[in-house]
């Protein structure tokens, strides 16, 4: 069977919040960013590309990480033309040297999704492959079609996935899928990566964003400094457990909305015993 190149060359919706501002809706943008007081949608817009990620993506992408770790919201990240992203722009890949790769191009702008204190929701079309895959892999949460079909092909053009499925991917799948499937090159289809957890749940192409959009739904009745923390001492390394557990929870304690929340449920569960509930 042939892998799918890594190439970018051409080839119910929930309740969604307040949709807010549309923000950067420009044509010719590489990511098109939907924001509301809750979340933001950030649509990878390089169709003709197969939504390949170049700089100009790249930079945007540090763009909207700076607004997120200054306002933070949950993050769903999408594709577009029913892909999510083919890969890096192999043209631009092609041309980069030693130093290049030292900087960390894609790398670092992943990191950063990865460390926004909000959840990050990765809704998933078609292929996501290389670096598309990676972006994925930085997520919290990875949803998709059954279009589906995520890889690393890297070592096929004589490099390896080295902005973050090295590291991301045995975090995901395991030691022993990780290593094969980064190895070989293989792609995942859409049954497979629900069966390895590498994503949660697969929906319809018209159902995709309305799923992602229903995971952000639930995600916001809760406490968005209780979910922040869950997802820093989530994130952190085991040494460091249970003592960020510990300091983050005495933090939670001390504050207003959990005495807020936790005696309104005091009130509805005594009220309930009473029948005074509605």
């Amino acid at each position: 069977m042939t892998t799918p190149s890594l190439t970018g060359d051409p080839g119910d919706q929930g309740d969604q919040g307040d949709q807010g501002d549309q923000g950067d809706q420009g044509d010719n943008s590489p990511l098109l960013v939907q924001r509301s007081d809750d979340r933001v949608v950030a649509t990878l817009n390089r169709p003709g590309k197969r939504n390949a990620i170049d700089q100009a993506t790249v930079d945007a992408l540090h763009g909207l990480c700076a607004e997120l770790e200054t306002d933070p919201r949950t993050l769903i990240l999408a594709g577009s033309d029913g892909v999510f992203a083919a890969g890096a722009d192999i043209a631009e890949l092609r041309e980069r040297r030693a130093a290049d790769a030292l900087l960390g191009i894609n790398t670092r702008a992943f990191v950063r999704i990865a460390e926004l204190p909000m959840p990050v929701i990765a809704a998933i079309d078609g292929y996501a492959l290389g670096g598309g895959a990676e972006l994925a892999y930085a997520a919290d949460i990875r949803i998709g079609t059954p279009s589906l079909a995520i890889g690393n092909p890297e070592t096929g053009l004589g490099i390896l996935a080295a902005a973050g499925a090295s590291w991301r991917l045995k975090e995901i799948v395991g030691d022993a899928r990780a290593v094969e499937l980064l190895v070989t090159g293989r792609t995942v289809k859409a049954d497979e990566a629900v069966r390895i957890g590498l994503v949660t749940s697969l929906h319809e192409r018209d159902d995709l964003l309305g799923a992602a959009h229903a995971i952000a739904d639930r995600i916001s009745r809760n406490d968005r400094q209780a979910t922040i923390a869950t997802k820093r001492v989530f994130r952190a390394p085991r040494e460091q457990h249970p003592a960020i557990d510990l300091e983050a929870q005495s933090a939670l304690f001390e504050s207003p909305e959990k005495f807020r929340r936790m005696t309104d449920f005091l009130e509805r569960r005594d009220r309930s015993k009473t029948g005074e509930l509605s």
